[in-house]
């Protein structure tokens, strides 16, 4: 019998913004599907066959993708009517099942094998268990400190340099007895990481498991950018990387590509997206749903969302431009520049050092020489 899933799904993705100004942050595209549908392949692809999606912000983006039933999983939606925090949402969507569950945030990639982890769990007889990962730079997370047994010993917030001891954190992701939802107070804001675990931790009844797999949390542009090379690359495993097949490249039967543009892979070109003259598109490139790439353009290590115009001669490297743009002829934009939805951005401008434009922003031709 495999294990249902409560999977949070915060959706507001400040951090990403403009980016998220009209789309929630786990609707954003990752190649050619939602970051959210990444989540819910590697349930599938582990067993897992119902899922119960909590959700407050723009729910109805996620209902009418996914529906009720997406890649072999049953789907369900506890929509709060205001937000609950991580352990009041897990409360609000998992109150009614009977037995162990997992619970984990949507927003996170992630490749850690979930039959290992349910064994883990049962061998020690916790009330909860936590999916641990290692990371370079471990002051920007929480630390979890465990026992030689796995048993959490203490949790440590944003540690100052000299109290780093390890360098595992919470990645997300728990194997959860339906008696934790009884510290969590119905319809009140809880954090389970700050105000449950700790509680468990005291008793000795929660545990953390550190797997081998990807892990990224997908929060702001530089890790955004990064999920799609890790996509590309196959870094991380997925069905769009199988798709990529042995060149690396994949595109939609669709699209148009001139016979004078140059792909280099790994690219990814949408359908009915087309690459114009002289365009060099990759490698580490996304053209997605319906863009278009006008002559002598070049797109590298970098996403042009869906519906977006690229002008003449324009060059978009390490960079990401939202659904719907259109960019003007003999623009530069680099340095992890970001356009949002529906700007429109006049020719001649240069955009660099992390600028953003926000959504449906206009810029007049030659007004930005962020350079």
């Amino acid at each position: 019998m495999t294990l249902p899933a409560v999977i949070l799904v915060g959706g507001q993705g400040t951090r990403l913004r403009p980016l998220t100004d009209r789309t929630r942050k786990d609707m954003l595209p990752i190649v050619d599907r939602p970051l959210l549908a990444y989540t819910f392949e590697h349930l599938a692809r582990h067993g897992v066959e119902r899922a119960i999606v909590s959700c407050g912000y723009l729910p109805d983006q996620i209902q009418s993708v996914f529906g009720t039933r997406h890649d072999g999983l049953d789907l369900a939606y506890a929509i709060e009517d205001e937000p609950l925090g991580t352990g009041g949402a897990i409360g609000f969507a998992g109150r009614e099942l009977e037995g162990s569950f997992f619970a984990l945030n949507g927003d996170s990639l992630r490749e850690a094998d979930l039959s290992e982890m349910v064994e883990f769990h049962r061998t020690t007889g916790a009330k909860a268990t936590i999916l641990l990962t290692p990371v370079a730079d471990p002051s920007r997370y929480g630390l979890v400190r465990t026992a030689a047994d796995g048993r959490v010993e203490t949790f440590l917030e944003k540690p100052r340099p000299e109290e780093i001891d390890t360098d595992l954190i919470n990645a997300g992701l728990y194997v959860l007895e339906p008696e934790v939802l009884e510290l969590v107070a119905p319809g009140r804001a809880v954090s389970i990481e700050r105000e449950v675990f700790p509680k468990l931790a005291a008793e000795g009844s929660v545990y953390g498991v550190a797997l081998p797999g990807y892990w990224l949390d997908v929060g702001t542009p530089d890790s955004y950018l990064q999920a799609h090379r890790d996509v590309l690359e196959r870094i991380f495993q997925t069905e769009v990387g199988d798709a990529l097949g042995s060149d690396f490249t994949l595109i939609d039967p669709t699209a148009t590509i001139s016979p004078s543009a140059k792909l280099v892979p790994p690219v990814y070109v949408g359908p009915n997206a087309t690459v114009g003259e002289r365009a060099r598109l990759g490698s580490l490139a996304v053209l997605g749903e319906g863009a278009t790439l006008a002559a002598g353009c070049v797109v590298e290590n970098a996403v042009v969302g869906e519906g977006t115009s690229i002008g003449a001669g324009t060059r978009v490297v390490g960079s990401l431009v939202g659904e719907g743009v259109d960019l003007g002829a003999a623009c530069e934009l680099s340095g992890l520049a970001v356009v949002g939805p529906g700007a429109v951005v006049g020719e001649g401008n240069v955009l660099d050092h992390g600028l953003r434009i926000g959504a449906g922003q206009r810029i007049p031709d030659e007004a930005l020489r962020f350079s």
